[in-house]
């Protein structure tokens, strides 16, 4: 077989054999073909698609492609979560700390923010002194002393997606269904997990923005999960409007403080408990889901969790001293609010349209090489189903940027509609799915 052969069959939309995709991704790891040539295969697959064998297929080649953390001699269920990406998910900042209190090892590998999502470890970078990087040895340390390490991943760790991934990115072919499920599932696998919970979003911030198309993405994760003999549960969940009120890196981890102390916006809360929940009942220490939540909030409201996450950020070299008191981390120069210019109701949020404008804020990138300022960001005062007057602060922008405010005020104001009827708040979570 020779590179083009294999390029030639999926574009003509033929299945490929489990040996022509890992002697596809090998050779391409080894140096022996050219990004042009992996960039043909990916658009092959992008137009023709893949059936579940060769998903199956290309998911093992990304998992063979690195070294695998070995958590066998840890005696503790080994749970992760995932999202697929949103604006104002700061979830696993909670989730991690939460679950790991009450008994569950989690090994989270996170990622950046990719467009309009903002990203776990940027969130994490945002708490000063905090490290990412490690290697399987201090991961696997880590996670027998405290029960939990979030980290991102590195050149031993699915090379294979590290590398492809950047083409994706630049290429278009990001939106692949096949290459998202063995993109998402290898660096799963690598973790040396049990079980697994996804968070699948639906709605203007998805990368799916129909239930149709996020509910055969989950249920293509679950397949792959399974055939590993993993246990997998699958939320579709809403992205239909922020989650929680806070947008941009310090400003998400503030609010997860105070989700970890049982306060903050009850669809943050809600979410967390949710899917903490499903990974306690995953791991076999809650009996059913009623026992489960209740673990889950006693665990917030006891500060239980809130102790497991400073030790988290004090292991990964993170100073405390912000997250016991967050009034003290410093504050961007300029604060601008957005006010409404009529009475009613919420209407919609355009949320990818707020995740975009936090990122010109300066809490993402918009080229690799941008440093993300982690004061920057939005907070909401607003969200769909509330009640508005003319004048009220619908929302007020935090950046460094002088310039910002002219540039995206026109496109927050276009962002939130206001209605004279009421608009029925949109469901948090839409469905689980288990098989």
């Amino acid at each position: 077989m020779t590179p083009y052969e294999i390029i030639a069959k999926k574009r003509d939309g033929r299945s490929l054999s489990d040996q022509e995709i890992h002697y596809f991704i090998r050779e391409f790891l080894k140096g022996n073909l050219k990004d042009y040539q992996m960039t043909a295969f990916l658009m092959a697959v992008y137009f023709q698609g893949m059936n579940f064998q060769e998903t199956l297929a290309l998911t093992n080649a990304y998992l063979q492609s690195g070294q695998k953390l070995n958590l066998t001699d840890i005696s503790l269920p080994k749970i992760d979560k995932h999202s697929t990406g949103g604006v104002g998910d700061k979830v696993s900042l909670i989730l991690a700390p939460l679950a790991a209190s009450l008994g569950i090892a989690v090994p989270m590998l996170s990622g950046r923010g990719l467009g309009h999502t903002g990203g776990t470890l940027d969130k994490l970078e945002s708490i000063p002194g905090f490290r990412v990087n490690a290697s399987l040895r201090q991961l696997k340390k880590q996670i027998r002393d405290i029960g939990v390490a979030m980290f991102g991943q590195s050149e031993e760790f699915v090379p294979a997606d590290r590398k492809i991934y950047a083409l994706r990115d630049v290429t278009a072919t990001v939106e692949s269904l096949p290459l998202i499920v063995a993109s998402i599932m290898s660096k799963k696998l690598a973790e040396g997990i049990d079980g697994l919970v996804l968070d699948v979003k639906i709605g203007s911030g998805a990368v799916f923005q129909r239930p149709a198309q996020a509910e055969i993405l989950a249920r293509n994760l679950i397949r792959v999960g399974q055939a590993f003999g993993k246990k997998v549960v699958a939320y579709l969940t809403s992205m239909d409007q922020p989650l929680g009120r806070k947008i941009g890196n310090w400003l998400e981890v503030e609010e997860g403080l105070d989700c970890l102390q049982g306060k903050g916006p009850g669809d943050l809360r809600a979410l967390v408990v949710e899917l903490t929940a499903e990974m306690l009942r995953l791991a076999g220490i809650a009996k059913n889901k009623i026992e489960a939540r209740r673990q889950c909030q006693k665990a917030l409201e006891s500060g239980v969790a809130l102790e497991k996450m400073l030790q988290l950020v004090h292991y990964q070299g993170g100073e405390i001293k912000f997250l016991e008191h967050p009034e003290k981390y410093p504050r961007a120069r300029y604060l601008r609010q957005l006010k409404a210019i009529k009475s009613g109701y919420i209407a919609e949020i355009n949320t990818r349209e707020i995740g975009l404008v936090s990122v010109l804020l300066g809490a993402g990138r918009q080229q690799v090489t941008d440093r993300i300022d982690p004061c920057a960001g939005i907070i909401l005062y607003k969200k769909i189903g509330d009640v508005v007057r003319a004048g009220d602060s619908l929302l007020e922008i935090h950046t460094n940027n002088g310039r910002a405010w002219n540039q995206v005020k026109p496109r927050l104001e276009a962002a939130i509609k206001i209605s004279s009827t009421p608009r029925k708040v949109p469901a948090l979570i839409f469905k689980r799915i288990a098989s």
